[in-house]
């Protein structure tokens, strides 16, 4: 039990330093832009990918609530 959780407390640190590197990226080719169409579909991006774990985690608990419910 010791030993899972030292792993992932080890993958939990190790993950930031590799998410920063593609923030610096992303942040790079935003700034280059001078129309904005690239900022703009990276934010329409980031809200598709955070949308969508929502709507199907919000989907499982209806479906759930409705079966318990009966």
């Amino acid at each position: 039990m010791k030993t899972r959780f030292f792993i992932l407390l080890l993958i939990f640190m190790a993950l930031p330093q590799i998410t920063e590197a593609q923030c610096a990226m992303c942040r790079a080719v935003v700034e280059s832009e001078v129309d904005g169409n690239t900022a703009e579909g990276i934010n329409n991006g980031i809200v598709y990918l955070m949308a969508i774990p929502y709507i199907l985690v919000g989907g499982l608990f209806y479906f759930v609530y409705r079966k318990l419910r009966n």
